[in-house]
């Protein structure tokens, strides 16, 4: 036969048949978290075991196969999946019951070999958040995905408007969030004075975000609240294809997003785009956004691959702002009367970008170096100014991994060094709306005009080694520097207050110890130090000028915890317990209207047991039941905090609750799939005296799916949710020590959404 004509018939004919195969042996491929091949998973068909995987992780299927077919992938090790194949080649993951994903070969290997597979060099487990929870939600929640995590509370103003909060750390920091460092695949988000926003992140398009609570992690920064790694989808090797997903909901909710994803061995692409807009159930709370993601890696040659990423987003979002109890409990969809009149919003655009290059200099020897840009571009008008910035941010980070000898043993060594600039220009504006007619904000005169410089540096290292078979220790240390400079460009003289402040460098060492009893029974001890520097707002006295007695918060972390997994390693029960204290703690005394000054005040201690439960019980041959229970019961307090003729010591920490409860049940049969979930949240103090806390609540959400095989080629999914289904009153964030001026009430709360429901479809197309 003509080879042109075989070639033809061969395209031609899936494409035209799709649901038939030519008689022949297909694979498929099971791989981990990691991407090393997994040995010995059982693939089963309709209760029968049909195919095991080799080591190369590849399992061959009957001749007789038709796709798209379910499949059950079981391993003792890892957690039983449910996968659907449309294809040959098809690559599945697995995912480790124990968090730090075997070890990494150190553990279980002998004790004279290993290699190098953590890149993070992470010994001590970590929470995983993977797309299969973020899917379980509304596709413009990336907050509860996120709280279910045990010691983590994210506290929700508006979608612009967050503050995370892990152990207590963060907690009275009274706009967004600061103290904890997160990356954005490998690239910092986080700004010159520790800042972040996760808002702008897309959850239909991350595939993992990982959280370390605590300042565990020597290569991120040590910083006291922890490190947040986001991940972002990717195809793999032999995979084409289209996604679009729409949704709406209450509220005239609609959120549209298009992927186009390819890979091959050598290349990989993923360009993603996002529409979404909603109005609110507050007045005053309109939010429109696009986002556009560009994600790429290539390989060169077998010890090179180079990766670019870019990240844009635009968005205008209203603020209603946070209102007194009275409006909280009688009419929560208001807007505080002046953010109302002055029609507040906020405007920005921000870019991401990076370039990575990781090189393998050996088997046992690589480095991956990342340089990046940022900048950002904002305008909020006020009532009480307009406040016009943009932030423009560059730096590099490098980090070598090696595997050498000594004594005998492997140690695995990771070191490297993090380098970030960013310069900030910000000024405020006279707001004249109370002049305008009723049409919102009204440029005025010029109030301030500001320049700021941020440096940073970082410099780490860690060496892991395993002392016997069952006992291994990682040992690390950071090294960190800040620098600010403070431009004063609006004033002259000896009003200006122009101004340098330079920070003695810190250093930050980290002891992790892991031991596994049993392959059903591990524990760990962590015992760290980080801190958190003060923005150089922080440093300013009341009139303006920095204070050199202004330092950064210290603290030292200890914690131990276990895992169990019990029943075949259906039930698993993970529980931690730790202790952080922190000394010199930075808070914010107000001055005036979003007018704040930072001082060092006292002692806290963070203490706290968390709790996770999980179990997953399979229903015949294509479907699961799966319950699950998170807790954390924390007793954060004040050891010594006295603020003026005030002596709060003993108090419980503001802004935080004491305990938070989060579970749910999650159930597949066959193509349909139901997620339903809650979250409890105790008492929160909301001023420094205990005198006044916002009430407990607990909201309970669900939503359903089904999934369609029209072909090899095509998917698609319907699904519809309803959040809040009790319609319960709660608060989803505070303003701690709020204050009330001339006769209004003091504005601490800012209202959760009622009851509300969104649906929509998801469409998959394979064009391979």
């Amino acid at each position: 036969m003509n080879l042109r004509v075989l070639n033809f018939l061969l395209v031609v004919i899936p494409i035209c048949f799709p649901n038939s195969a030519i008689a022949q042996q297909f694979q498929g491929m099971v791989f981990s978290e990691k991407g090393k091949p997994i040995l010995g998973v059982s693939v089963f068909l309709n209760s029968e075991e049909i195919s095991k995987t080799n080591n190369l992780g590849i399992f061959q299927l009957p001749d007789y196969i038709v796709f798209p077919l379910d499949l059950r992938l079981e391993h003792p090790d890892y957690f039983l999946k449910e996968v659907e194949m449309v294809r040959e080649n098809q690559r599945f993951q697995l995912s480790p019951f124990n968090k730090n994903e075997e070890l990494d070969a150190i553990f279980i290997s002998s004790a004279t070999a290993s290699k190098i597979e953590n890149k993070d060099g992470n010994l001590f487990p970590t929470e995983k958040i993977k797309t299969d929870k973020f899917a379980a939600h509304s596709p413009m929640d990336l907050i509860s995905a996120i709280n279910e995590t045990p010691g983590v509370l994210i506290q929700s103003g508006a979608i612009n408007t967050n503050r995370i909060t892990i152990r207590g750390v963060g907690s009275r920091t009274l706009y967004g969030t600061n103290k904890i460092r997160s990356y954005f695949n490998g690239i910092p988000i986080t700004n010159g004075v520790g800042e972040t926003a996760i808002d702008i992140f897309d959850p239909e398009n991350l595939q993992l975000v990982e959280i370390i609570k605590g300042p565990k992690a020597p290569h991120y920064g040590s910083n006291l609240g922890g490190t947040l790694l986001l991940t972002t989808k990717m195809a793999e090797p032999g995979e084409t294809f289209f996604k679009t997903n729409v949704t709406v909901g209450a509220y005239n909710f609609i959120k549209n997003m298009l992927s186009f994803d390819t890979a091959s061995d050598t290349f990989s692409l993923n360009v993603n785009y996002d529409f979404m807009k909603t109005d609110g159930f507050r007045e005053n709370s309109n939010y429109e956004r696009n986002t556009l993601l560009i994600n790429s890696k290539y390989k060169v040659g077998t010890k090179n691959e180079v990766s670019f990423l870019m990240n844009y987003s635009d968005y205008r979002a209203q603020i209603p702002s946070s209102i007194g109890l009275s409006q909280f409990l009688e009419n929560p969809s208001e807007a505080a009367f002046t953010w109302k009149q002055a029609q507040g919003f906020e405007k920005s655009r921000q870019v991401l970008a990076g370039v990575q290059l990781t090189h393998n200099f050996s088997k046992k020897i690589s480095n991956t170096t990342t340089g990046f840009f940022s900048f950002m571009d904002n305008y909020e008008p006020r009532p009480f100014n307009i406040l016009d910035e943009t932030t423009a941010g560059y730096g590099g980070r490098t980090v070598f991994s090696a595997a050498l000898p000594a004594m005998g043993r492997t140690i695995d060594l990771i070191f490297g060094a993090e380098i970030f600039r960013d310069g900030y220009k910000w000024g405020t504006i006279e707001n004249r709306y109370e002049e305008n007619n009723g049409n919102g904000s009204l440029e005025g005169a010029q109030l301030s005009k500001n320049f700021e410089e941020r440096n940073n540096f970082d410099a780490f290292a860690s060496a892991t080694i395993a002392f016997t078979k069952r006992l291994e220790g990682q040992f690390g240390l950071n090294f960190h520097k800040t620098h600010y400079s403070f431009k004063d460009e609006f004033n002259t003289g000896a009003q200006n207050k122009s101004a340098t402040r330079n920070f003695e460098p810190i250093l930050a060492p980290n002891i992790n110890l892991m031991y596994r009893f049993t392959d059903n029974l591990n524990a760990f001890f962590n015992f760290s130090r980080g801190f958190n520097y003060p923005s150089i707002e922080e440093t300013l006295t009341p009139e303006g000028v920095v204070n050199p007695d202004i330092g950064p918060e210290k603290g030292f972390n200890y914690e131990v915890g276990s895992a169990l997994y019990l029943f075949d390693k259906k039930f698993q029960i993970q529980m931690n317990a730790y202790l952080l204290d922190i000394n010199d703690l930075l808070v914010a005394d107000r001055t005036g209207n979003d007018e704040y000054i930072g001082r060092n005040a006292g002692q806290t201690e963070h203490k706290g047991i968390e709790i996770q439960l999980s179990f997953k019980q399979p229903i015949r041959s294509n479907g699961y039941i799966s319950p699950y229970l998170n807790a954390d019961f924390s007793k954060h307090k004040f050891i010594d905090f006295v603020d003026g003729n005030n002596d709060f010591s003993g108090n419980q920490l503001t802004g935080v609750p004491d305990r938070k409860w989060v579970g749910g049940i999650d159930l597949k049969l066959k193509k349909f799939h139901l997620n339903t979930n809650f979250l409890y949240a105790g008492k929160t103090p909301l001023n420094d005296a205990n005198s006044l806390f916002a009430e407990d609540y607990a909201v309970l959400n669900a939503k359903a799916s089904y999934r369609f095989n029209f072909s090899r080629r095509l998917q698609m999914e319907v699904n519809a949710g309803v959040n809040n289904i009790a319609n319960e009153k709660y608060a989803a964030s505070v303003l701690i020590n709020a204050s009330g001026f001339g006769n209004a009430e003091p504005r601490y709360y800012y209202p959760g959404m009622p009851r509300n429901w969104y649906s929509g479809f998801k469409l998959n197309y394979n064009l391979l």
